[in-house]
C-alpha cells in the first residue's frame, strides 16, 4: 500500500491495470497509506538508507537533506514523501512541476515555508526552466533572488529562507539537468514489487478495507498486479466487489480469478489494450518486426498510445521487443496466447518435411 499520486502517461487512470491514480485511488489511498517506515512494505534498501538519513537528521537537530525518489508511478513516492515528514515532525506542503510555469510561483511557495518545512514536489522533471533555476539557489544557499522591475532597471533583491526539505519525485529521473539532480543529497529509485511483497500489501489493505481474504486469494491478485502496489490495491476493491455481489464476501483463490475475468485482466496481468496488440502483432504480423505506426492503426489506437501505455509493461514482461526494425514477439508471447510461431512445425519435422521426402 506504498502508492502515488502521479498522473502519467504510462498509465491512464481509466485502465484497470493503469498506475496513475483517479480520484477515487487517491480517496482510498488516503485511508490506506502507513504512517511510517515501520509500516511501509518494500523497498528494504530504499527504506533502510532513508531511515538513517532522518535518524541521523534528528540526532544533529537540523533539518534532513533534499530527498529525490525516482520509479514508475503507484510505487510510493508519495508516500514516502509524507513519512519523511512524520518521522521529522514537519508539516508537508505538497505541488507539482506543472504547477510551477513561472519563477515567480516558486518563489510564492519557497517565500511561505516554515522552518524544516517539506516541500514536496511532484514530476518534477516538468517544472519550467526559469523555476528550475531558482531553486537551485534554493536547495543550496536556501536563499532567492526576486526580480524587481522590468528591462535596465530591474534589481535582484535577496530573500532569505528558512532551512527546509525539498522532496522531488519523478518518473522520468533521466530528464532532470545534473545541476538538479546534484543538489539532492540522498537519491533513490523505487524498484517493482515481488508477488510475496503485494501479497503483505493486500493482506493489510484487506484488514483497513474490513475485507475478508484468504492466502491463495491474495496471491492470485498479487500475480495480476504488475507489481505495483497501487494497482494491487485497485484490483483488490473490484474483487472485493465481485465477492460480495457473486459470492459469500470471502475472496478465494476462484472467485479472485473470476472477478479479474470479467475485468478482463489475464494471470499475467495483460489487459484488453495490452493483449490486443499482442494478437495483432502474432496475427496479423506473424510476431514482426513491423513499425510502430503501422500496429498501432491494427490495433485501432493511436501511436502514442501504444508506444506509452502498452509496450513498457510488455518489454518488462519479456513479450515484446523493440528493434531496429520495428516491433518483434518474443517466444513467451506466443506461448502466452497459446498461439505456434510461424515455421515451428516445420522446423520440429526436420529438413526431410521441408522437401516433402
Amino acid at each position: 500500500m506504498n502508492w502515488d499520486d502521479t498522473t502519467d502517461t504510462a498509465g491512464s487512470p481509466e485502465r484497470l491495470v493503469g498506475a496513475s491514480a483517479d480520484r477515487e485511488d487517491q480517496a482510498v489511498e488516503a485511508a490506506l497509506r502507513p504512517k511510517d517506515l515501520g509500516e511501509f512494505i518494500g523497498q528494504e534498501k530504499v527504506r533502510e538508507q532513508l531511515d538513517l538519513v532522518l535518524r541521523a537528521a534528528r540526532a544533529r537537530g537540523a533539518t534532513a537533506d533534499h530527498v529525490l525518489l525516482s520509479g514508475a508511478p503507484g510505487l510510493g513516492k508519495t508516500t514516502l514523501s509524507m513519512i519523511i515528514a512524520a518521522e521529522m515532525g514537519a508539516p508537508i506542503r505538497i505541488t507539482s512541476g506543472p504547477a510551477i510555469q513561472h519563477a515567480g510561483d516558486l518563489a510564492a511557495i519557497l517565500s511561505s515555508l516554515q522552518e524544516g518545512e517539506v516541500l514536496f514536489l511532484d514530476e518534477i522533471h516538468r517544472m519550467s526552466r526559469p523555476a528550475e533555476e531558482m531553486l537551485y539557489m534554493a536547495m543550496e544557499d536556501f536563499r532567492v533572488d526576486v526580480i524587481v522591475g522590468k528591462g535596465p532597471g530591474a534589481t535582484a533583491i535577496p530573500l532569505e529562507l528558512p532551512p527546509f526539505t525539498l522532496v522531488g519525485a519523478t518518473t522520468r529521473a533521466g530528464l532532470l539537468p545534473p545541476p538538479l539532480r546534484d543538489r539532492f543529497g540522498f537519491t533513490a529509485h523505487m524498484e517493482f514489487y515481488e508477488p510475496a511483497e503485494l501479497e503483505r500489501v493486500i493482506h493489510r489493505s484487506a484488514g483497513l478495507l474490513d475485507v475478508e481474504i484468504e492466502p491463495d486469494g491474495a496471491a492470485e491478485i498479487a500475480g495480476r498486479s504488475r507489481g505495483t502496489p497501487r494497482i494491487a490495491n485497485r484490483l483488490l476493491r473490484r474483487v472485493r466487489d465481485y465477492a460480495q455481489v457473486k459470492a459469500d464476501g470471502v475472496i478465494t483463490r476462484e472467485i479472485a480469478a473470476a472477478a479479474l475475468a470479467v475485468y478482463e485482466v489475464d494471470a499475467r496481468g495483460l489487459d484488453r489494450l495490452d493483449r490486443g496488440v499482442l494478437e495483432a502483432l502474432l496475427k496479423l504480423f506473424g510476431g514482426g518486426p513491423v513499425g510502430l505506426s503501422t500496429l498501432a492503426v491494427a490495433v485501432g489506437e493511436e501511436r502514442e498510445t501504444v508506444e506509452e501505455v502498452a509496450e513498457p509493461f510488455l518489454v518488462r514482461e519479456g513479450l515484446l521487443a523493440r528493434t531496429p526494425r520495428g516491433r518483434v514477439a518474443t517466444p513467451a508471447a506466443w506461448a502466452h496466447l497459446g498461439l505456434t510461431p510461424p515455421g515451428s512445425q516445420a522446423a520440429g519435422n526436420g529438413q526431410q518435411d521441408l522437401f516433402g521426402a
